[in-house]
This record gives structure tokens, C-alpha cells and sequence, in this order.
């Protein structure tokens, strides 16, 4: 049985069995696992490629980043430790328990981004640099569907805005805007890299995204 709190998210997607990898969500469950830990990995694969291109980050990631900077700690761990935070806040406060999904998203995306520091290029030119961002972001769409075709539940800061808007009835995607809102300023005020490419990476997400699901047969309702 799955997660409650993915069951929420799901309903919100339609199967498209014509889709390549649409069969991925029935696989069993060894199977599926392998598939989680392969999105996941993509996943930290991906940031490490936006923060390595240095043209700007995605909110989240200036927020880790600021934070990186002040505390001293490795970007991972801050993204770990942040996990671990809105995990205890979409459980305790807002009743979305954690599932297998939940946790190793939570563990290993950050570890992921640590392992790769220094094997990722660090390009001068600036063409280079908006490529590497732009494949990053291509690919932390892949990573997306990979990781939600496992089927094993949503991450700690999808958890936390979905909990937020079933407890506050609000609708996801103002809860959504809100939160970037506040951790892109928040980490900006950090020092986190805000730049040309927190832009790109709004305009470009979400069409990355739509890639990631329709490769796995998920695809948002209007």
C-alpha cells in the first residue's frame, strides 16, 4: 500500500501506458528500489552540475548554499540536515509520514552532491557554463520521473507543501511559489548564489519536468 501522502500527489497524474517506461510503477519492489536510487542519483547529479556551472541555482539550492557558506558545513550535509528538519515538520506537524522514498530522498540526494564535488567540471567559458547549467536542469527533470515512477513517496519538501495545503486548504501552487519565495531570499540573504540561472531554472523546470513524467507515462491533469 502506498503512502498517504503520495497517493495525494498521484491523483493528481494520469497514466499514459503508451509512454516507454510507463511499466516501471508495477515492477517489484527490488526493481522499483533500484529505479529510486538511480532517479536519486541523477537527482544530485544534477545540482552538482548547476552549482559547478555557476550562473545561479535554483531557490533551494541558494538556500543550502547560504547556509553552506555560514556554517561552514558541506552543501550536502546542509541539504541532509534541512531534510531532516521538514521530514520532522511534515510527520509531526502536518501528519505526512515518511515513507522508504521519503527517507532516502532525505539521505542521499546531499550525499550524492558531496561524492560528486571536484569530478564535475568547473567551465570558464561562459557558453560552457549555461550548457552544463541547462543539461542540469534537463536532467534533475529526468531524475524527477525517475524517482516518482519508483513509487515509493514524495521528498521532504514536496511532503512539507502538500501537508501545508491539505492542513491550510490552500492550493499547492501558492503554497508552492510562497516557499521558494521565502528560502530563494532566505538563502540570498546567506550568501547563496542568486544569478541569471535562478531565472533559467524557473523557466526551465517545469518543462523539464513534464519530460521526466511522460518518459515514465505520468503526466499532470489540468
Amino acid at each position: 500500500m502506498r503512502p498517504r501522502f503520495f497517493q495525494k500527489r498521484s491523483a493528481k497524474l494520469a497514466v499514459v501506458t503508451a509512454a516507454p517506461l510507463a511499466s516501471v510503477r508495477s515492477w517489484p519492489f527490488p526493481a522499483r528500489l533500484f529505479v529510486l536510487l538511480a532517479g536519486l542519483f541523477l537527482y544530485g547529479f544534477a545540482i552538482r552540475l548547476q552549482i559547478d556551472a555557476s550562473v545561479g541555482l535554483a531557490p533551494w539550492d541558494i538556500f543550502h548554499q547560504g547556509l553552506s557558506r555560514k556554517t561552514g558545513l558541506t552543501f550536502g550535509t546542509v541539504s541532509v540536515l534541512v531534510g531532516v528538519l521538514l521530514v520532522g515538520v511534515a510527520w509531526f506537524w502536518l501528519g505526512m509520514k515518511p515513507g522508504v522514498g521519503s527517507v532516502l530522498n532525505m539521505l542521499l540526494i546531499g550525499f550524492f552532491i558531496d561524492l560528486l564535488a571536484g569530478h564535475v567540471p568547473t567551465p570558464n567559458l561562459l557558453w560552457l557554463q549555461w550548457a552544463q547549467f541547462a543539461f542540469g536542469v534537463v536532467l534533475l527533470g529526468l531524475a524527477t520521473g525517475t524517482y516518482v515512477a519508483a513509487s515509493m513517496g514524495a521528498g521532504p519538501r514536496d511532503s512539507t507543501v502538500l501537508g501545508l495545503s491539505s492542513k491550510y486548504s490552500v492550493p499547492v501552487g501558492r503554497v508552492r511559489t510562497a516557499i521558494e519565495a521565502i528560502v530563494l531570499l532566505s538563502g540570498w540573504a546567506l550568501g547563496g548564489h542568486l544569478g541569471l540561472g535562478t531565472l533559467a531554472f524557473a523557466l526551465g523546470i517545469g518543462p523539464a519536468m513534464s519530460f521526466g513524467l511522460k518518459l515514465y507515462g505520468l503526466e499532470r491533469r489540468k
